[in-house]
């Protein structure tokens, strides 16, 4: 298996509002740079777990992965336990479902680290940078 870390974050442009998320991954001095917007209305905790997402399914082989987060809603719903799913938040349950099946489907065993956001992690702040970018992409796309 490979070790892969990755730095997520998500980002909102009001709450709800349109949103963006950006991932780093890195593995074998190797990096990648996985991003996306939702120009309809999303919320932070949606982009949040998008990130994470998209991050996992952008893995082409099984993987031993630690997702640094900065969202303590990613931590706290995270691979605990064998039930951790069964907590999380009901409105955002499609993409805790997504999650499952993407770790499961790869067979990745996955751990999650929480960072302190703005608080001066490089890849943190990078990834809240990209994030950002892609609201201001979402917002671009909704007056074209």
């Amino acid at each position: 298996m490979f070790d892969v870390t990755i730095y997520t974050d998500g980002a909102c442009s009001g709450n709800p509002g349109v949103g963006g998320y950006g991932a780093i991954l890195n593995f074998n001095g190797y990096k990648k740079v996985v991003c996306g917007c939702c120009p309809d209305v999303t919320t932070n905790n949606r982009m949040e777990l998008t990130a994470v997402i998209e991050a996992i399914k952008a893995l082409k082989k099984p993987s031993n992965v630690t997702v640094y987060t900065d969202s303590q809603y990613i931590c706290d719903g995270s691979l605990k336990d064998k039930d951790w799913f069964k907590t999380a938040e009901r409105k955002n349950k499609d993409l805790w479902i997504e999650l499952i099946t993407v770790s499961w489907k790869g067979e990745h065993k996955i751990k999650f680290v929480k960072v302190a956001g703005h608080a001066g992690d490089k890849m943190n702040e990078e990834c809240d940078r990209i994030a950002k970018e892609q609201c201001i992409k979402a917002k671009h796309q909704l007056i074209k």
